[in-house]
């Protein structure tokens, strides 16, 4: 009876409209979320030298200073002036190699015979894409690692190797191969045993350790002043106006193609936030709807739960009938939400998968809808229940 007496205060308009708005808004976050950590590993791949946020930046080769090789290189007053700007968060430096430095092989080594010149540059470790235990190096080390970038590898593959008849090397091949490295400078000459230890895709540099080219320049070095070619630009906000206008101002190099990238990931983040935003909006409305709603069904049959109350049945029992509707409704959303939110990251995967080669990642669309579900019943048991122990509460004598 108490069943059939409850079922008439029910506006099934109202739960379908409920299920409705929470599934769209629910539907949007779980799809927001899980696309932003499919498309994560694309944006890290993609972004500038090592982060969103970071460039390189250099001065414009000029007629000038084609002449006057010392103005290519920035002052402690210019890199001051240009830390204090709004839009800079950190600056770091490229170290240049003040010496003369020549990698060769020996004949006994089983290796192609080979004598190059080469030139070395060493920036933070913080920086470093390549992650290597032998990325270090101190005086009483015999070998000098180096990371060098992945393309200098393609071009000799596909490019120098094919026009001289050489053999084509892989990158576990040529990190196994030991050769020689002549360091000549201020009177002085040394030879040191050098591997390669990575292959970056992001630094378009020959790397050395930081504490390697310390000890070179200081011991080999032409000039005892450091000089700087190349900077590490952090910005506060890579899409300020104010970054290209100051470059500009400067004849700075930037390379805007990559800083483009950073305003395009920038506004990616912005878009799917506000997505986000607006989805939660649509949640919150379904469920203070709910809300109200249950609280006018409540209110317009107040007299028949004082009745229900009068006549032995407790607070608990007359809101269970009304606690098990809306969770089913909810469940109902939450499917779903759930069901369309796995079809659809299923249609833009294949999209994705023909364009890029990214790696598998586990779904969270399941464990978020779980977490929608058991937060908002919770919250509408607990809403319903006590609503309706405050109506009957006065005169329940059997809770």
């Amino acid at each position: 009876m108490l069943v059939k007496l409850q079922k008439k205060t029910i506006v099934k308009t109202q739960l379908l409209g409920y299920i409705i708005t929470l599934s769209v808004g629910v539907f949007i976050v779980l799809t927001s979320i899980q696309l932003y950590f499919d498309l994560k590993p694309l944006m890290a791949n993609q972004t500038d030298v090592f982060n969103d946020k970071t460039a390189v930046i250099s001065k414009e080769v000029s007629l000038f200073k084609s002449v006057d090789k010392e103005r290519l290189y920035f002052s402690d007053e210019e890199i001051s002036e240009l830390q204090a700007q709004p839009f800079v968060k950190d600056i770091s430096t490229f170290n240049n190699a003040d010496f003369k430095i020549k990698a060769f092989s020996n004949q006994s080594e089983n290796v192609p015979l080979f004598q190059t010149d080469l030139f070395f540059e060493s920036i933070p470790d913080n920086y470093i894409d390549v992650k290597s235990e032998d990325w270090v190096w101190n005086e009483s080390d015999e070998v000098v690692p180096i990371i060098i970038p992945e393309d200098y590898l393609k071009l000799y593959n596909f490019g120098f190797a094919e026009s001289q008849g050489l053999p084509v090397l892989s990158k576990n091949t040529i990190s196994q191969i030991t050769f020689n490295l002549e360091v000549s400078g201020a009177f002085q000459r040394e030879v040191f045993k050098s591997r390669i230890v990575g292959f970056s895709n992001k630094i378009n540099s020959i790397l050395v350790p930081d504490s390697f080219l310390k000890y070179a320049n200081l011991k080999f070095g032409r000039s005892n002043v450091s000089r700087i070619s190349r900077l590490l630009v952090t910005f506060v906000n890579p899409t300020d106006q104010r970054i290209l206008e100051y470059f500009n101002q400067n004849n700075y190099s930037i390379n805007k193609d990559k800083l483009e990238f950073s305003k395009l990931s920038f506004f990616f983040n912005s878009a799917l936030f506000f997505v986000i935003v607006v989805a939660i909006i649509i949640v919150l409305l379904s469920i203070g709807f709910i809300i109200l709603s249950f609280n006018l069904i409540i209110q317009k049959n107040k007299a028949m739960i004082l009745n229900l109350g009068a006549i032995g049945y407790t607070y608990k029992s007359v809101s269970k009938f009304y606690q098990l509707i809306i969770t089913i409704s909810t469940l109902i959303s939450i499917v779903l939400a759930v069901f369309f939110s796995l079809r659809c990251r299923v249609f833009y995967s294949e999209k994705l998968d023909t364009l890029f080669d990214l790696p598998k990642l586990p779904s969270y669309i399941v464990l978020l809808g779980f977490v929608f579900l058991i937060v908002l019943s919770i919250l509408y048991n607990i809403v319903v229940r006590n609503k309706i122990r405050r109506i009957l509460l006065p005169k329940d004598n059997f809770k």
